[in-house]
């Protein structure tokens, strides 16, 4: 699996591109602003873009979605539930596709991606596992976890949703929708809110 980062806009959004060996498309997961930037990059790489897989529906993970469909003609995959947020937190209404839930398979650009619903920071977040890695999003972080204090968050489903992450089995390297990277191993052990009673 190949994987290119970028950190993208005022509020340092993660966003990836991924695509498997031999592939002459990749995905794209939660390009937040600077389009350009990924559209430069595939421009480099002769790479189409089949698809952009967005973790939730936040503004700054959504915000560069528009002008790459309107380029590329690419698939939007969202979670429904996200489709409901307030426009505030959105930046309007979220242009997408396709929608997908708990338990879904994608195979795209060579890869299988499988989807978690993990709510809490926002009602339709989502994980995206792809072989050995969990692309998190604003669900766990290194050394936290999304916030719940927005309209959709909840501390409640935030909780059930990082004991889920915490029952898998695998030590899935880990690339949140902000800051650096981890292992889920690490954050199960170091991870304070891992340790939080009132959470965990």
């Amino acid at each position: 699996m190949n994987i290119r980062h970028f950190t993208l806009g005022d509020y340092q959004t993660n966003c990836y591109a991924v695509w498997g060996d031999g592939s002459q498309s990749c995905c794209v997961i939660d390009p937040g602003y600077e389009p350009e930037t990924v559209l430069s990059f595939l421009s480099r790489e002769g790479l189409t873009l089949e698809a952009i897989l967005l973790t939730h529906g936040h503004f700054d993970h959504v915000g560069g979605v528009r002008d790459l469909v309107a380029e590329t003609g690419c698939r939007v995959f969202v979670h429904p539930e996200d489709l409901t947020l307030p426009p505030m937190l959105t930046a309007g209404a979220i242009p997408y596709t396709d929608i997908y839930g708990d338990g879904s398979v994608l195979t795209l650009s060579g890869l299988s991606f499988r989807v978690l619903h993990t709510p809490g920071h926002t009602p339709g977040s989502v994980c995206l596992l792809a072989e050995d890695t969990l692309f998190s999003g604003d669900t766990l972080f290194a050394g936290s976890c999304g916030r719940t204090d927005l309209p959709g968050g909840s501390r409640a489903k935030m909780a059930d949703s990082l004991k889920r992450l915490s029952a898998l089995e695998e030590n899935y390297r880990v690339l949140p929708g902000h800051g650096p990277g981890s292992t889920l191993l690490d954050e199960k052990q170091y991870n304070p809110y891992y340790r939080r009673t009132p959470w965990i």
